[in-house]
């Protein structure tokens, strides 16, 4: 049976890091603050928000939490941003998505005009353009909270076969440069991917962000794998499940995160993380005030 890596376990290793850069922060005067725009009423993303504030007020980050209506117009919600960039006392600005349909096609375009040293989920081109060239920066909270994990846990990145199935902006592209960074040879795999279950089989680290409930099957992975499961898929109203058939897959493999309880749970802490980066980093360039 396979190593569960609890999400819980390792989150709380990466919050107790960002509330010490809290700490070190305030007592040079300086409160990190992040500012969470949410258009529109989706369930989910009030969900998600109300975990963030309730991880920032845990960890004395102060945060605002800026609700505007369904019918907001881009313009608007821009002005919104610009306020914020503006505004010396916030540190991180994240828009949650999805956005509302009528302002879905400008995604683009609202995630990159907020200021790249607020960014905190990692997504403007600038902070892409420095992963990509090995530049330290903001970086995507999932992907980086699934590299931390797997440092914490001592698992071996360097010499690593990794494969990835999904090639999202979110999670697929930005964790295959995080695993090169750390010299692991990777595999990037989508749905065009021929021969997927033959290269499934020649991992030693295995992402699965491809959206389908239980697509990786045991017979795809070789003994003693590590399995990280970024899929959350709704199957019935109170059942939620990976990419991963978890309960066959976890008889294979070494080490492996279940659904719920691992991956979402680092994201958030990696969050935090970033905010206290980037507030440390701005204090920096503002000469410690």
């Amino acid at each position: 049976m396979a190593r569960i890596l609890n999400g819980k376990e390792f989150a709380a290793r990466m919050k107790e890091n960002a509330a010490q850069g809290v700490r070190a922060l305030r007592t040079c005067g300086v409160h990190p603050r992040l500012a969470v725009i949410i258009v529109g009423n989706d369930p989910a993303s009030e969900v998600y928000v109300r975990n963030k504030q309730k991880t920032c007020e845990e960890l004395g980050i102060l945060s605002d939490h800026i609700a505007l209506p369904e019918e907001t117009t881009c313009a608007e919600l821009l002005a919104c941003i610009d306020e914020l960039n503006a505004d010396e006392e916030v540190h991180g600005i994240l828009v949650q998505l999805p956005l509302p349909a009528a302002l879905a096609a400008r995604e683009e375009e609202v995630l990159s005009r907020i200021d790249p040293r607020k960014d905190v989920d990692g997504f403007h081109p600038v902070n892409v353009g420095h992963l990509f060239i090995g530049v330290p920066g903001l970086r995507p909270c999932t992907p980086a909270g699934c590299v931390r994990m797997l440092e914490y846990a001592d698992i071996t990145i360097e010499g690593a076969n990794a494969v990835i199935i999904g090639r999202s902006n979110i999670v697929g592209k930005p964790m295959a440069h995080l695993l090169l960074e750390r010299h692991a040879t990777v595999t990037l795999c989508h749905s065009r991917t021929k021969n997927l279950a033959e290269i499934v089989r020649t991992a030693d680290i295995l992402v699965a962000a491809v959206g389908r409930p239980r697509f990786v099957t045991a017979d795809m992975v070789k003994p003693g794998v590590t399995v990280i499961d970024v899929g959350i898929n709704r199957i019935a109203p109170k059942q939620l499940v990976g990419d991963v058939d978890f309960d066959a897959v976890s008889k294979v493999a070494g080490a492996i995160t279940p659904v719920p309880g691992g991956v979402g749970l680092l994201t958030v802490a990696m969050l935090m993380e970033n905010v206290v980066q980037a507030a440390k980093v701005q204090t920096e360039e503002r000469g410690g005030r």
